[in-house]
């Protein structure tokens, strides 16, 4: 995809103006099962700023504006405290910034649990403040209902088994699932129930690498792994973790790349160059005409 790059006078920043270019669908990435959707596994990562989907965009397949925003860009302690207010602000960055993939956004916690109703008037907004393609929720049996109201009434959903972080408080932690058969036998029901109420993909997160192929090789439609399996339908990472912006990160994290240190060695080098007078030199700074 070729980029052209226009100057917003009144901003100074760069505007990317990708060549025009049809979205993805949500029936597009149903059909992106297994073998038969062709065999190539979907890419979704995480973004929650214009400039970053745009980065991404040709890349993804999905772009999910996570409510891991929470952590990730305002430095709260779990996704908890996110409101509403973030995920429509931040997902309708994210539209503005994406021509390509399918834009999905985390409904956070409190805004669909107490009942369908609830879900579809927190759903119904942000699919209108945003022009999002679906939403996304947590968890199993208990919320296929509420799935499976939202689908009934035109809301792509995506749902999410195994480590739901939402519920990180009633789970004890952020280990593994299905450790046990008990626990195993309960995903498995979750993901079928998600998936016949009408998910249209289903994440699966930090849950055993078995229990991840069984869910993927059983339910019909696309299992996204994070923490899971390589023969899951698709994988999701935080984009922060994989591009190594921070030290801690979960162990299924693969770091790509080493930006922190990257962006800490330019700031150095910014900083030497601001004390010793070479920065600005003639090249940034205005003289007068002759």
């Amino acid at each position: 995809m070729s980029t052209t790059f226009t100057i917003d006078t009144a901003t100074s920043r760069a505007n990317p103006t990708p060549t025009p270019m049809k979205r993805l669908t949500v029936p597009a990435i149903r059909k992106r099962k297994g073998a038969d959707g062709g065999g190539e596994p979907l890419v979704m990562l995480t973004a929650y700023t214009v400039r970053m989907a745009q980065l991404l965009d040709p890349h993804c397949d999905l772009l999910l504006v996570g409510d891991s925003l929470g952590q990730v860009i305002y430095g709260l302690p779990s996704t908890l405290p996110v409101t509403l207010d973030m995920m429509c602000a931040h997902g309708a960055a994210v539209v503005r910034g994406s021509y390509h993939a399918v834009v999905v956004i985390d409904m956070p916690f409190g805004s669909y649990e107490a009942s369908p109703q609830l879900a579809f008037t927190s759903a119904a907004r942000i699919m209108a403040e945003t022009g999002a393609a679906a939403v996304k929720l947590e968890g199993g049996a208990a919320m296929a209902s509420t799935v499976a109201f939202l689908s009934e009434r035109g809301i792509p959903v995506m749902g999410h088994i195994g480590l739901t972080p939402q519920a990180v408080n009633a789970l004890g932690g952020y280990g593994a699932r299905g450790r046990s058969e008990a626990e195993q036998a309960k995903i498995l029901a979750d993901a079928h129930a998600i998936t016949n109420a009408g998910a249209f993909a289903i994440v699966a997160e930090g849950v055993l690498e078995p229990l991840a192929r069984t869910i993927t090789e059983q339910v019909a439609c696309p299992v996204i792994g994070i923490g899971a399996s390589a023969q899951c339908d698709g994988q999701v990472l935080v984009t922060e973790d994989m591009l190594g912006l921070f030290e801690r990160t979960a162990r299924f994290v693969k770091k790509f790349d080493d930006m922190a240190g990257r962006i800490s060695a330019a700031v150095e080098t910014y900083a030497r160059d601001v004390r010793s007078r070479e920065f600005p030199g003639v090249d940034q700074t205005y003289l007068p005409k002759d």
